[in-house]
């Protein structure tokens, strides 16, 4: 068995390995990361070797922690990286290369269109009737959109948005609450099968998921990074955040909102930014929690775009798609019956 996982901001971990009886055998640990001492290679594989094949990322991580001597030097990787190439060998997880992406860059459309869009295409690709698929948003109007388990009157201030006319809207996805304008925002969508995520965490899928628009940004001059557990930022303050859901069906929805300008003062007359949650991040004013694209790049946003779409064309492939008309014909459906009904946005009062 083999598999192998590339470190968001690290180097590659590959492991080769069988079962017997139910335990690891035969485990080789390889990849372009740097470790001392040498013979340290060897001690990994020793602590790996004979663990029960249900072993988890973490408790693989933990055997190489008690084997290692503490003078070892781990540099590009990490024990529990190890055991997550381990989880993706033991069961048959595949990598972004093994499949055909399609790239959609939608054309403008209402803010509920793309969160029923985010639902019926996760759906699709669970069940076979779309490839993974990478699409960016475009907006045709502003909107405030609430985390799944958020609570609307704690979130929102309801006269400010009906001053301004900004919808709100509910998504499937967990996370915080996001505001955006159409000429303010960059959305993208990733629809993916579960393999791609086999045997990572939450965590660790986060920035997996997102590694190439870290590569992609760095090479724009921004010196961007993830800050777990799913905030896409830089030194010179949060760029953006990112929300994921896995269905069922074990397809996963990964997205991720990143602010190419905003309009602070009306963010914060919407939104009800509470002091806890700005000091956690260090800062007492919202005003200066996001650093947005504009001021970074000095690029127009329609070149971010490109430019993010051309770094993921360069690792991952991918050929440019569109939606079919089934699939916007159910996203209305799910506007009607799920997304417009006040029973799905007040779920959380």
């Amino acid at each position: 068995m083999h598999g192998e996982y590339k470190v968001p901001g690290g180097k590659l971990v590959v492991v080769d390995l069988e079962e017997q009886d139910g335990r690891i055998a035969g485990f080789r640990l390889a990849g372009d990361f740097f470790l001392e001492p040498d013979d340290a290679l060897g001690t990994i594989d020793a602590a790996v070797n004979g663990l029960p094949v249900t072993a988890t990322a973490a408790e693989i991580g933990e055997a190489i922690k008690r084997a290692l001597p503490q003078e070892a030097v781990l540099l590009g990787f990490t024990p529990e990286s190890v055991g997550v190439a381990t989880r993706r060998a033991l069961q048959h997880a595949s990598s972004f290369s093994d499949y055909e992406w399609t790239i959609i860059d939608d054309e403008p459309r209402l803010p509920i269109v793309h969160v029923a869009l985010d639902e019926v295409l996760t759906e699709a690709v669970g069940a076979g009737s779309r490839g993974p698929t990478l699409r960016f948003w475009n907006l045709a109007g502003p909107a405030v959109y609430l985390g799944s388990f958020q609570s609307y009157r704690n979130e929102v201030d309801p006269e400010n948005a009906q001053r301004y006319g900004i919808p709100v809207i509910r998504r499937i996805t967990g996370g915080g609450a996001m505001f955006s304008e159409p000429d303010n925002a960059i959305t993208y969508s990733l629809y993916v099968p579960g393999d791609l995520v086999q045997g990572m965490s939450f965590q660790d899928s986060y920035a997996f998921l997102d590694a190439w628009v870290i590569g992609a940004l760095k090479g724009l001059g921004i010196d961007a990074f993830y800050a777990p557990l799913n905030d896409i930022t830089s030194s010179q303050g949060k760029i953006g955040g990112a929300a994921q859901k896995r269905l069922a069906s074990g397809a996963v929805l990964h997205h991720a909102t990143m602010s190419y300008d905003i309009d602070a003062d009306k963010m914060t007359q919407v939104l009800r930014i509470g002091r806890e949650k700005l000091s956690d991040k260090g800062t007492t004013s919202a005003k200066k929690r996001v650093d947005p694209l504009k001021s970074q790049t000095g690029m127009a946003k329609a070149e971010v775009q490109e430019a993010l779409k051309g770094t993921f064309r360069r690792l991952h492939g991918g050929t440019e798609g569109s939606l079919t008309g089934a699939e916007l014909a159910e996203a209305e459906e799910r506007i009607r019956s799920k997304f417009a009904t006040e029973e799905w946005l007040h779920r959380v009062p």
